[in-house]
């Protein structure tokens, strides 16, 4: 109730006169149960604008061992540690896995104030949702990523071998993110405009993502996909209606782009053998179950499934113009050379 409402309500009751809690006020009706909506042709509805906020961590941590959810008690107390650590905005901005494992008391994993996340602090980032899973991975059973394949383990070594050593030698030195080029699929970087559009007609779904303003084009039906030699960073996606839950299968992404979770270490390429399913499924008024499974046997020594928890928002989408007025790019490669120069003098003796 407004605080106008509040003020008009006491001031036409006669003074000294007291009620009894509950009289004099309508019931609530029960609230009806809810029915999952459909569209004129009959599919589920699953238009709007969703969002994944969520707290809880892509991998178990290992503090947590076999623990597949927090206590009511614990999930209470990570909900105070995170309003009391991120609550007013100051301070450095926390990304990714780093709410949950600090939330839940590491005190090695977010070091509050130390200029870690560079340029960003908590104001720019959304709250984030807490719920008592310890993990989206949900297969394998302990809530952890497979370990990568031998050749793919070289390739993640090599890769931050050489990006320690240069990282601007050029542009290609930085993540796709960075590039404005993709985030990945399915984007794994909660809280983060990571918000998503979702649009129907009979024999296309459509989802909007706002960070990159990326656009998932799914055509519905036993189409084949494309020829192999025909990569994309999305891939190339085809969907169907698996009862109520629609069910998203992609193959033929580039190799170039980054393996769904590789990205957290800087591995790239392999994504070229991946094969992406995803379920859509609405659950309720206000949650669409996202579950994924990641086959990739150029990058995983096995499949691996998560579940994310969409929510739907009454915020709205706003472009996302990454490259407009973005000098960073620029910044990190002049810096590179400069250090270069600042390296070669100081070899030269001078």
């Amino acid at each position: 109730m407004s605080l106008r409402t509040a003020i008009f309500v006491i001031g036409v009751l006669p003074a000294g006169l007291l009620l009894a809690p509950g009289a004099g006020r309508a019931q609530p009706a029960e609230a009806e149960p809810w029915v999952l909506p459909r569209t004129a042709d009959g599919q589920p509805d699953l238009q709007g604008i969703w969002s994944n906020n969520s707290a809880t961590p892509l991998e178990r941590p290992e503090a947590l061992g076999d623990q597949a959810e927090l206590t009511e008690e614990e999930l209470s107390r990570a909900r105070e540690r995170y309003a009391q650590i991120f609550g007013s905005g100051d301070g450095d901005a926390a990304f990714g896995d780093r709410v949950f494992t600090t939330a839940i008391g590491d005190e090695s994993a977010f070091e509050y104030g130390n200029g870690s996340a560079g340029n960003y602090n908590q104001f720019w980032m959304v709250d984030r949702d807490f719920d008592n899973r310890t993990s989206l991975v949900v297969d394998p059973p302990t809530g952890r990523l497979p370990p990568f394949t031998p050749e793919a383990q070289r390739r993640a070594d090599a890769r931050r071998e050489h990006f320690a050593a240069n990282p601007g030698s050029s542009y290609t030195d930085r993540r796709l993110q960075e590039r404005c080029i993709t985030v990945g699929m399915p984007n794994l970087f909660p809280g983060y405009n990571t918000n998503f559009h979702i649009l129907q007609t009979r024999d296309h779904v459509v989802f909007l993502h706002e960070m990159m303003h990326d656009a998932r084009i799914i055509p519905l039906g036993d189409a084949p996909h494309v020829d192999d030699d025909i990569r994309q960073w999305h891939g190339d996606p085809r969907g169907y209606w698996d009862g109520d839950t629609l069910v998203v299968e992609t193959t033929n992404f580039s190799p170039k782009a980054e393996s769904p979770a590789a990205v957290f270490t800087r591995h790239r390429g392999s994504a070229g053998q991946l094969r992406l399913v995803e379920r859509f499924t609405r659950v309720d008024r206000d949650t669409i179950e996202h579950r994924f499974t990641v086959d990739d046997p150029g990058t995983y020594s096995a499949p691996w499934t998560a579940v994310i928890r969409l929510k739907r928002t009454g915020d709205v989408l706003y472009e996302y113009a990454c490259h407009e007025g973005n000098v960073g790019m620029e910044g990190i490669l002049a810096g590179h050379r400069a250090e270069e120069r600042r390296a070669a003098e100081a070899a030269a003796g001078r």
